[in-house]
């Protein structure tokens, strides 16, 4: 299969598993189950950004320094964007995340950045599926293992914002479509700019790696007890195995 196909193919059916799954967690309400996901997704983030994604972008560079230099560059470059989105949403003592309602405004804002990071997803999967097909299909698992927490998230601010529940579906679904539209244009693009390839993977990785340590892993460090750490690190390796996994299958 061309890997225009593979591109289209995985965003498209990765972005509506993940808002299937993401949307019968949200609306069923099953709060429990939202840590377990969480713990699932910072293995398989980890896992395809040290086992997969890096190794093929040090592989394809002839400048490991340089390589090195883009992941923290990376890493810096989404705190600092974080951070922004922080800012503007909670500022100062009016803080909009604090309000019992607030007509729309964190929910608007939730959806246009989550836009854009899908649009970005898009142009990774591209990336990845365009130095290697078993690296992209890694890429892809990761993503979707990622979304569908943080999509649960945005499910429960749109229904805080004032947003019905079909709403908050459409929303999500039109925002998934930022995906594939990232991932063709990327396509179109890296035609010509295959040199790049190392870097984007080089920012994929960066991008994995934060979200993980710095989103997702916090939030498990809130159960302390010994029943919750054997869970979390047990779904952490099933995160991590699933990727070694998907690798294996795509050889």
């Amino acid at each position: 299969m061309p890997v225009i196909e593979w591109i289209v193919a995985t965003s498209t059916l990765g972005g509506l598993a993940s808002l299937l799954l993401a949307a019968t967690f949200a609306l069923s309400m099953r709060a429990s189950w939202l840590p377990m996901l969480i713990s699932y997704a910072v293995g398989a983030l980890l896992g395809a950004a040290f086992l997969e994604i890096l190794p093929e972008a040090f592989k394809l560079t002839q400048n490991p320094a340089t390589l090195t230099a883009t992941i923290l560059f990376g890493i810096l470059l989404f705190f600092i964007l974080e951070k922004l989105v922080l800012w503007r949403h909670c500022h100062a003592e009016d803080c909009e995340a604090h309000e019992s309602h607030d007509h729309g405004r964190s929910g608007l804002m939730i959806m246009v950045g989550n836009t854009f990071h899908n649009f970005v997803d898009g142009i990774l999967i591209a990336a990845a599926f365009m130095s290697d097909l078993h690296l992209g299909l890694v890429t892809a698992i990761a993503i979707i293992a990622h979304e569908i927490p943080q999509e649960v998230g945005d499910f429960m601010i749109l229904l805080h914002s004032g947003y019905t529940k079909k709403q908050a579906i459409l929303f999500n679904l039109a925002s998934s479509g930022a995906t594939l539209v990232g991932g063709i244009l990327a396509y179109v693009t890296l035609q010509s700019m295959k040199g790049v390839i190392p870097s984007l993977l080089a920012l994929a990785a960066s991008s994995m790696i934060y979200v993980s340590v710095a989103d997702l892993i916090p939030g498990l460090h809130k159960r302390t007890e010994i029943r919750a750490t054997i869970q979390q690190v047990a779904l952490i390796a099933l995160g991590i195995g699933s990727i070694l996994i998907a690798a294996t299958l795509a050889e």
